[in-house]
């Protein structure tokens, strides 16, 4: 009865071992970007959300920044094409932007 509960024991600890380390090999959360590049992002996409804020024609939407190497990707949905074009004036004129890709959708109200 001993050899059968180390068995299992072996059996069990085995499988879990090559869990945790086959989850530890992989970490999703990975960013190969250095931390000054993660920084510089941050501060543009934080710049671009104030001059968002600021603009009442296209403060009053809710639109996604995202920045990754000085690359600003807008997404969501306005009313007109008069803000879906101004919100990619504003990206683009942050400090630090090299690209906008305008992704933001125009739908009627």
């Amino acid at each position: 009865m001993r050899m059968l509960s180390t068995g299992m024991l072996l059996l069990v600890a085995s499988g879990c071992t090559s869990m945790l380390v086959g989850g530890a090999a992989y970490d999703s959360g990975a960013d190969e970007r250095s931390q000054s590049a993660v920084a510089s992002d941050a501060a543009i996409t934080s710049e671009i959300r104030s001059r968002f804020a600021a603009n009442p024609v296209v403060g009053m939407f809710n639109i996604g920044i995202r920045t990754y190497a000085g690359a600003v990707t807008l997404s969501g949905a306005v009313s007109s094409l008069a803000a879906q074009e101004q919100a990619g004036q504003i990206a683009g004129g942050a400090d630090g932007v090299k690209t906008v890709h305008n992704h933001i959708k125009v739908e009627k109200r």
